[in-house]
């Protein structure tokens, strides 16, 4: 008791001595107090912010992420290591990244094109090289596999297609689509791996049709498709691993969100400075017609 007693006198002797120095009454100072400081007030109100952006990123953005989104969305400029503190307060932790596979059937007869694209994965312009790959989700019902077309300028997805076998219709379906919603030029470079279905005839009389040039990966070499594999490794880590598909019905509804509400419209990508896809894409056609104008 005798000890607390001193405690409590040093302490209000402290306020004592704080309160003559900056010349303010004490029940001002137990005001200011009960109402919450501003550092309080602001570390709550920032606390909320960084909550939000977390959930929006699907619990997979990183200081990195939330110090660029929260500059974009409100104009703060916050250390990423405050950042980082607040985080642990908040117990908010990003999700473990699982190792992603690729399979690819390269073992056929078929012709195989050249490696144009030789890892330029830069694009100065819109439309102007595309890359592609097929992976698979597993459902309480089976198998799903998803092929996708990315443009390398501002790595949307363009266009996308999912069935429940790998046929040459998949790829076939998957280019299709981007072609109706960009209409490229003749010249489109269309880089994959070797798997059958982008060897096909099929597949090459698509490209014929509309005077795409086509690349190919060297054989077994992941790296010569970088981009398409860190899509996929992106839908795996963070909606695949972590959700379970009762029926394929459920995975493809839930992967056309990530796709076009998520990933093309939402998600930050590094490459492009933290923007998304669209917005990307957006600020640049704007940027061009103003210096037309």
């Amino acid at each position: 008791m005798k000890y607390a007693w001193i405690k409590e006198q040093k302490k209000s002797f402290s306020i004592n001595l704080m309160c003559k120095i900056v010349k303010v009454d004490k029940s001002s100072y137990y005001h200011w107090i009960k109402a919450g400081c501003v550092v309080k007030r602001i570390d709550k109100h920032l606390n909320s912010l960084i909550e939000a952006i977390f959930v929006q990123g699907r619990n997979n953005y990183g200081t990195r992420r939330i110090t660029s989104k929260l500059l974009e969305l409100y104009g703060l400029i916050v250390s990423r290591k405050r950042i980082s503190r607040l985080m642990k307060d908040l117990n908010l932790e990003v999700k473990m990244k699982r190792r992603y596979k690729n399979t690819t059937d390269s073992n056929h007869n078929l012709p195989i094109a050249a490696n144009v694209l030789n890892r330029d994965f830069y694009a100065s312009n819109p439309d102007e090289k595309y890359v592609g790959d097929i992976t698979y989700i597993h459902t309480g019902e089976g198998w799903l596999y998803l092929a996708t077309v990315i443009d390398l300028y501002s790595r949307k997805i363009v266009g996308w297609a999912m069935d429940d076998n790998m046929k040459v219709s998949l790829v076939n379906d998957a280019l299709t689509m981007a072609i109706q919603q960009r209409n490229p030029f003749s010249g489109l470079i269309w880089h994959t791996d070797r798997g059958s279905q982008y060897a096909s005839y099929s597949h090459r009389d698509l490209l014929l049709q509309h005077g795409i040039t086509q690349s190919m990966s060297r054989k077994g070499n992941c790296w010569d498709n970088a981009v398409a594999e860190s899509f996929f490794k992106s839908l795996k880590n963070e909606l695949v691993y972590q959700t379970y598909f009762y029926t394929k019905k459920q995975a493809k509804r839930e992967i056309f969100e990530y796709i076009e509400v998520y990933y093309n419209r939402t998600r930050s990508h590094g490459y492009l400075g933290n923007l998304s896809p669209s917005k990307f894409e957006e600020i640049n056609f704007m940027l061009q017609n103003e210096m037309v104008a």
